[in-house]
């Protein structure tokens, strides 16, 4: 029997890159509440996912009316909320990690569980990091603070499928000694 799903849920694709990932310890954004978080880049060509998401958003729309109106005399627009999807290529054109991406940012208060591609827990810090490809699970809601009205992306749980490049310039001990000789250097004389 299948799971019902809330329609503000979502499961991306499994060559979704993690990027600015935080997920076993939490960090505070200026003083804010310590949250774990992460950025999840979505190939373009994952129609499949980007189309969950939209009509996640939309679902998130929906439930949030009352939320959204607040104090005001009418629900605002859809089209002019602010929603987490955003082009990685029109935010980003001289980034090449953003090229053919869109992007979400997500977070949340409670740590993500975290599996690999066989749905065992991951319990090595290592594992896990800016550069893996894999699922994120993700849920969008309505949000209306100081002012400020959308709707925003809860980070729920990752599973990793694939390890790729490390983002943010850290490179493995494997890749810094590869290239060297042992010979090249006589350190005893």
């Amino acid at each position: 029997m299948a799971k019902m799903m809330s329609p503000t849920k979502v499961i991306t694709g499994p060559k979704t890159l993690w990027s600015y990932l935080n997920a076993f310890l939490p960090k505070s954004i200026n003083g804010g509440t310590p949250r774990f978080s992460g950025q999840f880049r979505i190939p373009k060509t994952d129609t499949k996912t980007i189309e969950k998401i939209n009509a996640a958003m939309r679902a998130a729309y929906e439930e949030g009316k009352d939320k959204l109106k607040g104090s005001g005399k009418s629900v605002p627009a859809y089209e002019t909320l602010k929603k987490p999807l955003r082009d990685g290529d029109a935010e980003f054109p001289d980034d090449e990690t953003y090229a053919g991406y869109y992007f979400v940012n997500a977070n949340n208060t409670i740590a993500p569980g975290i599996v690999d591609a066989d749905k065992q827990p991951i319990i090595d810090e290592n594992e896990v990091y800016s550069g893996c490809y894999g699922r994120a699970s993700l849920s969008f809601y309505a949000f209306n603070t100081n002012g400020n009205k959308g709707i925003a992306c809860s980070l729920n749980n990752l599973q990793k499928i694939s390890d790729g490049p490390r983002l943010g310039g850290h490179a493995s001990a494997e890749d810094d000694f590869s290239d060297l000789d042992d010979d090249d250097e006589d350190f005893l004389s």
